[in-house]
């Protein structure tokens, strides 16, 4: 059998940490965490369907009748500046915003605009989802990098926007992944940002224990006879290391649709249960794939969604409705044990 040259440090367990380890660098995802599939009492679900019903009307009141809308699931086919226009004029608020919105780089849902258009749209979607946020509520928000003619190929976008909207920042958090282009003069883009804004600086919601990381290093370690280390694990820190969701042969996540700019669910369910409670609205500007959605109901909220293509509000509805099937089937298994 012919073996591998030493100098392949790619294939030599002294250099390739993975090899060592026997780990994959990439684990695909699945269809969902099964922490969004677990059951609710029959009390929540009763608040639930009653809060559903409540923020459903108000929303045909206020910006019409939506394309789906399904026990905590409500989703509008339209332009999000628009929308969120017309919910300012109302007395419509939302506890958590969640969004990724366009980069300015020429995806295929994306018309590119000059680079002052696209900060001034930015701030104007922004200053809307500030006014229509509750007091102590929060807006989280995925971006990544644009190029910016003859000053810089990879501008991360947080340098241009993070203070044009009235919303206080509180602290960038960098999202690390393993899988992603590869590239040959510059090094490889492993990682995009989340901002994490609140309305009230002295107020806001903020579940740690909720996303407490229990891999701790040295978790029996006292002080006085105290254990130091909080019984739920530890702060999960700025950096969080979630895996993309991918495509490719052996490794597509099984979360994975047509959708060409999908975070996955685990880095969003992280923020809903951080930056909100149980029969709260969750609201996503820019849905798409509809993560959010599925983590927000997943975990007992309201989710509100708007999305301007049709065939992406579409491949969110199956996403959906094939959630909501594989809800139901790991309920029931987890019933007969």
């Amino acid at each position: 059998m012919q073996t591998e040259s030493k100098e392949r440090k790619i294939a030599n367990k002294y250099h390739n940490r993975y090899l060592t380890e026997d780990m994959e660098e990439h684990e695909a995802t699945k269809i969902a965490p099964m922490s969004l599939l677990q059951p609710f009492s029959n009390d929540l679900i009763q608040q639930i369907i009653s809060k559903y019903k409540e923020v459903e009307l108000s929303l045909r009141n206020t910006i019409g009748t939506p394309l789906y809308s399904d026990s905590g699931f409500i989703l509008y086919c339209g332009n999000s500046c628009e929308l969120l226009s017309r919910l300012e004029s109302s007395n419509f608020s939302t506890n958590l915003t969640v969004t990724s919105p366009p980069y300015n780089i020429g995806k295929e849902y994306e018309t590119p605009k000059a680079l002052n258009e696209y900060v001034n749209w930015c701030s104007s979607w922004m200053t809307h989802i500030y006014h229509i946020t509750k007091a102590h509520g929060s807006f989280w928000l995925n971006v990544g990098y644009l190029e910016v003619n003859d000053k810089g190929l990879c501008v991360p976008i947080p340098y241009l926007i993070w203070d044009k909207s009235p919303f206080y920042l509180l602290q960038e958090i960098v999202w690390k992944y393993g899988a992603g282009v590869t590239t040959k003069y510059r090094l490889s883009p492993r990682n995009e940002k989340w901002l994490f804004y609140i309305k009230n600086q002295s107020r806001y919601t903020f579940n740690l224990d909720e996303i407490r990381d229990p891999n701790v290093k040295y978790p029996n370690q006292k002080k006085n006879g105290k254990y130091r280390c909080n019984p739920f694990g530890k702060n999960p820190s700025d950096v969080w290391e979630f895996s993309k969701v991918t495509t490719g042969a052996n490794r597509s996540s099984k979360e994975r649709t047509d959708h060409p700019a999908q975070f996955p669910l685990q880095v969003v369910e992280r923020i809903v249960r951080v930056s909100s409670n149980k029969l709260e609205i969750v609201l996503d500007p820019f849905a798409g794939s509809c993560s959010a959605g599925i983590a927000a109901v997943g975990l007992g909220r309201i989710f509100l969604g708007f999305e301007i293509i049709p065939e992406y509000c579409e491949l969110a509805i199956k996403r959906y409705e094939r959630f909501k099937r594989e809800r139901d089937y790991a309920q029931k298994q987890l019933k007969l044990f």
